[in-house]
């Protein structure tokens, strides 16, 4: 790092500030924009990752955030660059992810003649991040750096979009360094905490969902403790699987698309919803009809989020309580055990066995001759159960979401979102964290080639990802809901692929075809080791029947049902 008594140049000062917060890795594009910031970066011990595309790397960033609860660092370039990143910043604000997006802007002499690539970044990005700047001054590079990871991380956790001047990037001054950031705590009073367990022990019918962020291995560990000691069963919200294990006896299951319908029933009878952390936003909610808005009649409600600002947002609870998850989760541990209840410990139970018949993959049958079924359920046997998940958008990620358990913390990287391509970016960004963890990208055709070209990333990294790549030749979600509300009109979903065995081996990587389910055993086994053995990823091109579009109806069966 620079002598702090010698001036710096605005492009050593970003750097200085993020190695001052704890920064080791960043995922960039390169862009002429903040030339001064990468000639920094030469000498400085962060890990710089060249990504393909700006909003593969800003989907790198997000996913490092999410498993780390720090803010994933993502430098693009100016105008397009950002543009391309803006698909990751939206990630990041419905996930509640800490992010920061530094973007090279045009010269401020230039500001306001439509210059090259020029944007104003507080308009473009204003509404989608938690707070959008423009750095006019480099001696306010530390006072700014610092206040955009402290409200990345603060209340509930978001993007935060930072434009640098290219010019102000060359100016030196003298300037004393910001101190190290410290998230802001939200922590329960103990008389809050009291009331939530009073609440839940004297429910007949309670049940927890969880979800949002700021979570962590002991808070997975705490919810867990205080369910069983207190006979509540727990619920996931939409793509937060790994907030709670999924073997343990008190899961009852995630609230996402394509639910349980007997979980559905659940939350409709309880006569108490803990929201622990989560928005319950229009996923979860199945479109807002789950709870009452603005109140629920005769059903007792319970939001906990560590931001005062989401409180009374969409659903007044009779009692609302700020704090993050992490904190709330180890006040809760810390609570004594209920007598137990013979009713309860009933309920738990039956909750717990609803989760387990529908998540076994054994007697779901799907046309065609590669059954997903059978696929999941190998890759439970085959898999470590730390493997890290990373999928984006389509119906291929329900044999994920349904069907694997779940049972670590961080081993998750799903956008609520809905976006697409985001599975392998969020595992390279993963495999780039800790490169001795298994990580699994599934992927449809059409929503693995949005961001396909990152697997030249993951060779470049030696990174042995494994991509599933479920081929059914369209879009396939859209089709789904295409031919139910306009049956045999098919118009703009169908796709002409290329030879993935192919592209994989050309970017240097390798893959196999699958095409029958016997097949895909001693495919996966090959692909395994050979990825180890190279240190370079792999894909496994599964050929799935157009027909098999979900696990329960085919797509003949869907045609017309929503007219």
């Amino acid at each position: 790092m620079a002598d702090r008594q010698q001036a710096r140049t605005g492009g050593q000062l970003v750097v200085d500030q993020l190695l001052i917060h704890g920064v080791q890795q960043i995922f960039t594009v390169p862009g002429e924009s903040f030339l001064a910031v990468l000639d920094a970066l030469y000498d400085a011990p962060i890990e710089t990752t060249i990504c393909r595309q700006e909003g593969g790397a800003a989907m790198m960033a997000e996913a490092q955030g999410k498993l780390t609860g720090q803010p994933g660092i993502c430098m693009v370039t100016r105008g397009p660059g950002a543009t391309n990143a803006s698909a990751g910043l939206h990630i990041a604000m419905q996930d509640s992810t800490p992010m920061i997006l530094f973007v090279g802007q045009i010269e401020r002499s230039a500001r306001g003649r439509e210059a090259f690539q020029e944007l104003d970044y507080r308009a473009v990005f204003g509404s989608m991040v938690k707070w959008a700047t423009e750095i006019d001054d480099a001696a306010r590079i530390p006072e700014t750096i610092a206040r955009a990871f402290a409200v990345a991380t603060s209340g509930r956790p978001g993007p935060v979009v930072i434009a640098l001047p290219e010019d102000m990037l060359r100016d030196a001054v003298m300037v004393p360094d910001a101190r190290r950031y410290q998230p802001a705590p939200a922590h329960a009073a103990d008389a809050d905490v009291a009331a939530v367990v009073a609440q839940l022990a004297a429910a007949q019918n309670p049940l927890i969902i969880a979800g949002g962020s700021r979570w962590s291995a002991q808070a997975h560990a705490d919810i867990a403790a205080f369910a069983a000691a207190h006979a509540v069963p727990v619920a996931c919200s939409f793509r937060r699987q790994m907030v709670f294990p999924a073997l343990h006896g008190n899961y009852a299951g995630d609230v996402g698309l394509g639910v349980n319908p007997k979980l559905i029933e659940r939350i409709k009878q309880a006569d108490l919803v803990l929201l622990l952390g989560g928005r319950m936003s229009e996923v979860p909610s199945q479109g807002y009809s789950l709870l009452g808005i603005p109140a629920s009649s005769g059903q007792r409600l319970i939001h906990v989020h560590p931001d005062p600002d989401e409180l009374g947002r969409v659903y007044q609870a009779d009692q609302a309580v700020v704090a993050a998850p992490d904190s709330f989760c180890a006040a809760l541990a810390r609570q004594p055990a209920a007598a137990p209840r013979a009713e309860r410990q009933a309920l738990v139970q039956q909750a717990h066995a609803d989760y387990l018949a529908w998540s076994n993959p054994a007697p779901i049958q799907v046309p065609g001759a590669l059954q997903m079924g059978q696929l999941m359920g190998h890759l439970r046997e085959v898999l470590p159960a730390d493997t890290v998940w990373c999928n984006g958008a389509g119906n291929f990620a329900t044999w994920v979401h349904r069907f694997w358990p779940f049972t670590h913390y961080g081993s998750q990287l799903a956008p609520t979102s809905g976006s697409m391509g985001y599975g392998l970016p969020a595992a390279v960004g993963a495999k780039r964290l800790n490169k001795q963890r298994s990580v699994v990208c599934i992927a449809g055709d059409g929503d693995f080639l949005m961001h396909g070209q990152e697997f030249a990333t993951a060779v470049q990294y030696q990174l042995p990802v494994i991509v599933l790549l479920i081929d059914n030749g369209m879009y396939g979600t859209i089709r789904m809901h295409q031919e139910r509300d306009y049956p045999n009109r098919v118009s703009a979903t169908e796709l002409r692929n290329p030879d993935f065995v192919a592209y994989a081996k050309a970017f240097g990587g390798n893959a196999a075809l699958v095409e029958k389910t016997e097949d895909f055993a001693p495919a996966l086994a090959a692909m395994r080791s050979w990825a180890e053995q190279h240190q370079l990823p792999v894909i496994l091109h599964c050929k799935l029947d157009p027909q098999a579009i979900t696990p329960a109806r085919s797509l003949d069966q869907i045609r017309g049902t929503g007219v």
